[in-house]
């Protein structure tokens, strides 16, 4: 009998730990009483904000000027440029050859180096294209650059890959723009709709109009209209904002 108590309260024990962890994988924990005892899957492409160089100003200069992505977030693939005279910082490549296709002058690019993560000169950057690590804004093809070239080897054997430099990466960029651009557009729209519901429910009304994400994700910050919205629910209010 006693092994049969054992084994049934084992067997509660368990049912509840499921339980637990349905309920952290599904963000139900916050406000049920239960205690988060397993992370959430981390995000490789992101570092703490203390360690992100953050090298454009204002008061929008954590988010990516082109699609508002908050840089520390994906910072392992963040570049940055001179574009019109005025330095900008991007989650991604895709984001950089957006901006280059605007037609603005972009000289001076930088990458984030991997192994200091501290930005270099892109054409001083040697290239990971293809591992196995996730993708920034582009549909498949992932890009993540090192200082040196052992570091790069060493990435790709670990994760897969072909070594390649800056202009080699910045093509294949270029190549697959229009497709990542298709992608990225279904993914937005998917996320301004789930916007609207949650500044429908979290938000004072905002009459301002913005010219890009990032410039509505700033405001919605320092208004505080939103409340202490953070994270993905910012990014989605964010694009209905500026899409409605």
């Amino acid at each position: 009998m006693k092994i049969l108590k054992m084994i049934l309260v084992a067997a509660a024990i368990a049912t509840i730990g499921v339980g637990i962890a349905q309920a952290d994988g599904m963000g139900m924990h916050k406000g049920t009483g239960m205690k988060k005892h397993l992370k959430m899957p981390k995000n490789y492409r992101a570092v703490p904000f203390a360690k992100a160089q953050i090298l454009q100003k204002g008061k929008n200069k954590m988010f990516c000027t082109r699609c508002g992505m908050t840089l520390p977030m994906f910072y392992r693939t963040n570049h940055a440029a001179t574009v019109d005279g005025k330095v900008k910082q991007f989650c991604s490549m895709y984001c950089l050859v957006e901006e280059m296709n605007s037609g603005k002058k972009v000289t001076n690019v930088k990458v984030v180096d991997n192994t200091t993560l501290k930005f270099i000169d892109a054409d001083k950057a040697f290239y990971a294209v293809g591992s196995s690590k996730p993708a920034t804004m582009a549909k498949k093809i992932s890009k993540y650059a090192f200082g040196t070239k052992k570091a790069a080897d060493d990435f790709a054997k670990k994760f897969g890959g072909k070594v390649m430099s800056y202009a080699d990466a910045l093509k294949i960029a270029q190549r697959d723009f229009e497709s990542d651009t298709k992608a990225k557009k279904m993914r937005q729209a998917k996320a301004a709709k789930m916007g609207e519901k949650i500044y429908n429910k979290k938000c004072k009304p905002i009459d301002q109009k913005f010219a890009n994400v990032a410039d509505a994700k700033a405001y919605i910050k320092h208004s505080g209209v939103c409340g202490d919205i953070k994270g993905k629910p910012l990014q989605m209010i964010g694009l209905y904002l500026l899409n409605r």
